[in-house]
């Protein structure tokens, strides 16, 4: 990669309809839309979303995980139908790279459902394309003892992609589990694929174009902070997140000399959250 501080770039493009479903079985899923962004506008809907700004800094530099960008509202558009998030190679802020981060925080909320993303998702040495969600409250405690969701991310020359929950209890007792899917040696980054998780109280499912590859159980995941409650901490209302990180941990990547993606690039996304619905009603992303 090209080390200059001009136009390299890297685009995270959305057509958004975000979603959550209801309490149903994999054969049976149909879905309701409850809430959506089209972004037809002409800028990010302020009601819907959030830019987190910054690197994380004085309390979590690189965001606990060694990143190397710097958030900054400029980095994230509206345009053609599309959200934009873009990502320099710019020195900002003491970091050498400038991203987009958005978030649903405060203004929508998912419990229990179907949240599906349709996307082609960015490649390269150190890039991390994220889809993910954080509990609103964190009722049980800090991170990880009220759970994350990581409903899509991947890195690097992207033949796989990942889903995993973080639970057990506060940082750094907390613990993981995830899966992972692959297309044979196929970069994800060629195409469209629509990656997809459904939570209910007691079990989660991680799909890719329909494949399920991963199960998890309220009999894996727990929080210390509530021994007698089997569904803690995923019984509480999660925020979506919509991100491209450069470098940090999950990249093996902690530093700008590693960095090796070929700039620029675009992730494109359709987003959705939904109900349970009858069959005339169902969602499809086909």
């Amino acid at each position: 990669m090209k080390k200059s501080m001009t136009a390299a770039a890297t685009g995270i493009l959305v057509s958004a309809i975000i979603a959550a479903a209801g309490l149903i079985t994999p054969a049976s899923a149909t879905f309701s839309l409850v809430w959506s962004d089209e972004f037809n506008g002409t800028g990010l809907d302020p009601a819907k979303w959030t830019p987190d700004i910054g690197d994380g800094c004085p309390s979590l530099c690189g965001w606990g995980n060694n990143e190397l960008q710097y958030y900054r509202a400029e980095n994230v558009t509206v345009s053609g139908g599309n959200l934009v998030i873009t990502t320099l190679a710019e020195s900002f802020g003491g970091r050498s790279y400038t991203s987009g981060k958005v978030t649903t925080r405060n203004k929508h909320t998912v419990r229990y459902g179907r949240i599906e993303m349709r996307a082609r998702i960015p490649t390269g040495g150190g890039m991390w394309p994220a889809f993910w969600m954080m509990p609103q409250d964190d009722v049980y405690g800090g991170w990880a003892a009220s759970g994350e969701i990581d409903i899509m991310e991947s890195a690097n020359s992207t033949t796989s992609v990942g889903g995993t929950i973080h639970y057990g209890g506060t940082y750094p007792n907390n613990t993981s589990s995830g899966g992972s899917y692959s297309l044979g040696g196929t970069n994800f980054a060629d195409d469209f694929h629509i990656y997809a998780v459904e939570w209910e109280p007691d079990e989660m499912r991680w799909y890719v174009d329909g494949v399920l590859f991963s199960t998890k159980t309220s009999a894996q995941w727990y929080s210390d902070a509530a021994p007698g409650n089997e569904q803690a901490p995923f019984d509480q209302d999660f925020y979506i997140i919509l991100n491209a990180a450069i470098g940090g941990n999950y990249t093996g990547c902690t530093n700008p000399g590693c960095i090796t993606a070929t700039l620029p690039q675009y992730y494109l996304c359709l987003l959705y959250t939904s109900d349970a619905a009858d069959e005339e009603d169902s969602v499809d992303l086909g």
